[in-house]
């Protein structure tokens, strides 16, 4: 069974590649289709004809963003994504399995971890599967390698609760415009602040419960062990950083006029962003413009689909390039592996 496993992952991961170049084109030609003039050319052109068209429009958008706008998204992503490489880290530390695991392989593992997921969605299938391929190759079981992937998704919405709580209580006024989208948002400033404390109380608890050192919750052989204050402390400052980097690339990317400050788009980055996840929207796609259209409505429409098509090329669109070949050279080095090492007949 192992060794018709060995061969079937590889072409599971060769699928997803497929899958991923596929939603990849599909993602630019509704980037450049948002307009209908431009969508009614493609409809009639051919796979040249469409690439010329795709990248025409694309280039169009983005040629009214500064050059230091740029530079400084493309080193927000750089934060984003080192800082996502570190909660792999963290959740290895936790599991006392970092020894013989080095940065640059966990690096890699996050980056093409989040580049599938991010844009394929599902990311229990697509990020676990290449944490399940990447991991137990260094010799972590399939229990470890679901508790790794658990404590990353806590760790990414510790973080959000964190911020958000922050973003609440200083700039409660976030959620008014968003009424018209639903009654949900229809609250008060003292309302609005007061769940920002009851997320940053969640925090806290979470926080007391690590130094009280909880005892470890057993399901049978299974064991789960509460995170330790170094872990926690960790927490604190990846989580953040991740966070701000990735809302960072659309601050920078907005015009300075109208630009409303880092915490209102922190905070509708931080709504959309959770939104989309939910909804199981690959790179939030309408979410986010709704959101942003309406907390920043003293930004030009054009300059927030700008900024938000920056975002999806920094933080989706090339991270999802760079990952495909990772994958199909990873799964071409175990293949190789599996069939040097496969016993004689």
């Amino acid at each position: 069974m192992k060794r018709y496993l060995d061969y079937l992952w590889p072409i599971v991961g060769l699928v997803a590649v497929v899958w991923s170049v596929e939603l990849l084109w599909d993602k630019l030609k509704a980037e450049a289709g948002s307009d209908a003039a431009i969508e009614a050319l493609l409809q009639n052109a051919n796979l040249w004809q469409s690439i010329k068209i795709i990248a025409h429009r694309i280039g169009h958008k983005i040629a009214v963003i500064p050059h230091d706008a740029f530079v400084h998204a493309a080193l927000a992503t750089l934060v984003a994504y080192a800082a996502l490489a570190w909660y792999d880290r963290i959740a290895l530390i936790h599991l006392r399995k970092q020894k013989g695991i080095s940065w640059f392989y966990i690096s890699l593992c996050s980056f093409v971890t989040y580049a599938l997921s991010h844009n394929i969605g599902a990311s229990v299938f697509s990020g676990g599967m290449v944490r399940y391929r990447a991991y137990t190759a260094k010799g972590l079981s399939a229990g470890e390698v679901a508790v790794l992937i658990a404590l990353c998704s806590f760790t990414f919405a510790f973080g959000t609760l964190l911020l958000m709580g922050i973003v609440l209580i200083y700039e409660p006024e976030i959620l008014r415009p968003l009424t018209r989208m639903s009654k949900w948002f229809a609250i008060g400033d003292g309302t609005a602040r007061m769940i920002g404390v009851g997320m940053l109380v969640f925090v806290a608890l979470y926080t007391v419960g690590s130094w009280l050192k909880f005892k470890p919750f057993r399901i049978g052989k299974f064991e789960v062990i509460y995170p330790r204050l170094p872990i926690v402390a960790r927490q604190y400052l990846a989580a953040p950083l991740e966070l701000a980097g990735a809302a960072g690339i659309i601050y920078f990317a907005l015009p300075a006029q109208g630009n409303p400050g880092f915490m209102i788009v922190l905070g509708a980055f931080l709504l959309s962003f959770s939104a989309g996840l939910l909804s199981q929207v690959p790179g939030g796609v309408g979410v986010m413009e709704a959101v942003f259209l309406a907390v920043m409505p003293s930004v030009p429409a054009p300059a927030v689909f700008a900024a938000l098509l920056i975002w999806r090329l920094f933080y989706l669109i090339i991270p999802l390039v760079i990952s495909l070949p990772v994958v199909l050279a990873f799964e071409r080095a175990q293949l190789k592996r599996n069939t040097r090492i496969a016993p004689a007949p």
